[in-house]
């Protein structure tokens, strides 16, 4: 009996790690697709892992990060589509904090995530929706203050608030309150921004985004440099990458026709 609880035992152990390896494997694939910038590919190695363990925290939040790529690349004729991808991306990285509430890029992810989910909603639901946005992006600089993609998610919060017409501001600061409502200026944006540029230089989308907050507060020749940067970058692991040049580039054009 003794022999064969340890042979069972050991096939046991055989077995589990076995299966870790072919986990560890799909997400290598995974991250190698992304930096390909082949979002479905790298999508189906994160849906293989989740396959064999569902609770892997890695693989739960990068494929909730590429289901939300891809649902930004989707047009409105698909919205349907594309709601569905941004809630499954939601449900994914939630999963991902409950497996390890101490990774910052789960709770980026669900920042990311419940943002796309609120684009598909009116304005005031939207803003019922940005303090979850804003407290799981503030949860994960707390636990990973070098997090530029949290640093982004704050920027971008920031200059969101600052771009609500003035019925929906005063919807947004009663809902909020006054308090936090209060933190978000274009200063702020900035600041996370540049934070964000600052430990991830060569992501195209902090500058981009800098420089469209930029021209919003009213300072488009600062708006212009980062524009420029975002032309002499190489492409990243960013699935998006090559349409944010585009979009940086006729910014740029209409900034220099004025």
């Amino acid at each position: 009996m003794r022999a064969f609880a340890l042979v069972a035992s050991t096939l046991c152990l055989c077995v589990a790690r076995g299966a870790a390896q072919d986990v560890s494997r799909h997400i290598a694939a995974g991250d190698a697709a992304r930096c390909q910038r082949n979002a479905d590919e790298a999508l189906a190695n994160f849906r293989e892992a989740l396959a064999i363990d569902s609770l892997n925290y890695e693989a739960n939040w990068k494929a909730a990060r590429e289901l939300a790529d891809l649902g930004t690349m989707l047009p409105d004729a698909q919205r349907t589509r594309r709601d569905s991808l941004y809630a499954e991306a939601q449900r994914l990285a939630e999963r991902a904090v409950r497996v390890n509430s101490a990774g910052a890029d789960g709770h980026f992810m669900v920042a990311v995530a419940v943002g796309r989910v609120a684009l598909s909603k009116g304005a005031r639901q939207r803003v019922r929706y940005s303090r979850v946005i804003r407290d799981e992006a503030l949860r994960a600089t707390e636990l990973d203050s070098r997090h530029g993609g949290a640093q982004h998610v704050l920027g971008r919060w920031n200059a969101e608030i600052q771009r609500l017409p003035g019925v929906t501001k005063l919807f947004a600061r009663t809902f909020l309150g006054a308090s936090i409502f209060s933190q978000a200026s274009w200063a702020n944006a900035e600041r996370y921004f540049a934070e964000a540029i600052r430990l991830e230089p060569q992501v195209i989308t902090h500058h981009l985004e800098l420089a469209k907050a930029l021209v919003d507060a009213g300072r488009p020749q600062e708006a212009a440099v980062h524009l420029e940067q975002v032309a002499q970058l190489p492409l990243g692991c960013d699935p998006q990458d090559q349409r944010f040049k585009q979009e940086a580039a006729a910014l740029l054009q209409r900034l220099n026709r004025r």
